[in-house]
């Protein structure tokens, strides 16, 4: 996990990166998608608590790390709609890009969350498909607290207050 900023899993993709290039500000890129997210920043952050709850409620470890990465990708998206502009119509669109490259390109802050959550990908998948011993209970714990810091950090990046502690947190 990384130290403050949180974690990072490969393997999903947005609508592609057409361009990443320098802001006016403190070394915040400009990054464009041909189709940034169709839910809002709110909504995203509502399937994030929602999948927490869902991770936190999992009695199958496999359960449990697919939701709580799920739950990382959901906060991801949310940076990456509040963040991304929208592709200038008759733009060339480039291929999909991994949320999670989008997200350390748009928010340099959680990249090392971006890496963290990009490198479990593959392991959250495996656990998806049902391959035997896929996580152990301990990865699934250790996940689900980490996704719920890196929601937290989300919420925090964008200004917006959180629903409050989930179930793992408090029970």
């Amino acid at each position: 996990m990384p130290t403050s900023m949180g974690n990072p899993t490969p393997g999903n993709t947005a609508q592609g990166v057409t361009s990443i290039a320098p802001a006016a500000g403190p070394a915040r890129p400009v990054v464009t998608v041909a189709a940034p997210p169709s839910r809002s920043v709110t909504q995203l952050l509502a399937s994030a608590h929602s999948e927490l709850a869902t991770a936190a409620l999992a009695r199958r470890s496999e359960e449990r790390y697919a939701a709580a990465h799920l739950a990382g990708l959901r906060a991801a998206a949310a940076v990456v709609a509040r963040r991304a502009q929208p592709v200038a119509p008759g733009s060339r669109r480039a291929k999909p890009t991994s949320v999670w490259v989008l997200l350390a390109a748009l928010a340099p802050e959680l990249a090392e969350w971006a890496q963290f959550f990009a490198a479990g990908a593959s392991k959250r998948h495996a656990a998806e498909i049902g391959l035997p011993n896929a996580v152990t209970p301990r990865e699934a714990d250790d996940l689900l607290r980490d996704a719920e810091s890196f929601v937290s950090v989300v919420e925090t990046t964008l200004g917006i207050a959180g629903p409050g502690p989930t179930l793992a947190a408090t029970g």
